[in-house]
């Protein structure tokens, strides 16, 4: 910006010796804009040199060194207050303000200006989808993520964030693809921990809806996907439920390993050798009934007793 005020300083003292009314009416209408760009008051500064770039225009070649000046400052103070509306939270004006930048630029031949604003335009996306997804407007918000990963096909956050938003707004399907896209493109871990939560409450839903090969299956994707102590359980309680007695072990065991100092690990346990008692195998329902019992589960002495 100082360049350019000193650009247009030196013109105004060239334009002394224009005898032209209409040049000289175009070089004070740009002056006094010059003067609002000082004072930071874009708005003013660009209407100002939008009308000075017309007079200018009408002048000839007498304006076109003013002509030149005003292309070289319109876009960039259409730059600043896109930039303006962007620090405000003002997103939609933002967006609109960017886009007449780089048209503007483009079209003055400014292109430095006009990729500098390209560049902001999937920023402002970004920041409008947090604000969005913060305040749990989760259909707009997938919205807005979804046209920065039109801008941006391989921005890992964007895809991840659009996940949280399509699953937020029960777009279960579409979650899951934006979840791998994201992924794939340097999110793997944050990924596959949603990926992980959306499959465990999957599994739980089917676990409370009985339908308990469902909720294995989900249990297991989600412990695929983000190692967690409650898919295990998920999976052997809907085991169990399921008729599955030697899978519900297995679960349950390795539930145990997984969390062996779990508020429950007690009754997970005593569940174990129950289970195991059944299938005949008083050595392993010893076994884990004397863990159950370690572990304070009052029935496990009980069981004990019963075997001997």
């Amino acid at each position: 910006m100082k360049k350019i005020l000193v650009s247009i300083a030196a013109l105004f003292a060239a334009a002394a010796v224009v005898s032209a009314q209409n040049m000289a009416d175009a070089t004070e209408t740009a002056k006094l804009a010059n003067d609002s760009l000082a004072a930071e008051d874009y708005q003013t500064a660009l209407t100002g040199f939008q009308e000075a770039l017309k007079m200018a225009e009408a002048c000839g070649d007498e304006g076109l060194e003013l002509v030149a000046t005003c292309k070289n400052v319109i876009p960039n103070i259409l730059s600043r207050i896109a930039k303006n509306e962007l620090k405000a939270g003002n997103f939609d004006a933002a967006l609109a303000a960017f886009d007449k930048t780089v048209a503007v630029a483009n079209e003055y031949d400014q292109a430095e200006v006009a990729a500098d604003a390209a560049k902001l335009i999937p920023e402002v996306w970004l920041r409008k989808g947090n604000a969005l997804l913060n305040n749990k407007d989760f259909a707009a918000a997938a919205e807005s993520y979804a046209k920065l990963r039109e801008l941006d096909p391989s921005n890992g956050v964007a895809a991840l964030r659009h996940g949280m938003a399509l699953e937020g707004s029960g777009n279960a399907e579409a979650a899951e693809e934006a979840y791998k896209a994201a992924a794939a493109n340097g999110q793997e871990k944050n990924a596959n921990s949603q990926l992980g939560k959306m499959y465990l409450k999957r599994a739980l839903a089917s676990l409370k809806a009985k339908k308990y090969a469902d909720a294995v299956k989900e249990a297991d994707q989600a412990n695929e996907y983000s190692p967690n102590p409650q898919a295990l359980q998920i999976a052997g309680q809907a085991s169990q439920l399921g008729g599955k007695n030697a899978d519900a072990i297995k679960y349950f065991e390795a539930y145990l390993e997984a969390a062996p100092t779990a508020k429950n690990a007690g009754q997970i346990a005593y569940t174990v050798g129950a289970l195991y008692q059944q299938a005949k195998n008083n050595a392993k329902a010893k076994e884990y009934f004397q863990k159950s019992a370690g572990l304070g589960y009052a029935d496990a002495q009980k069981a004990l007793a019963a075997l001997k």
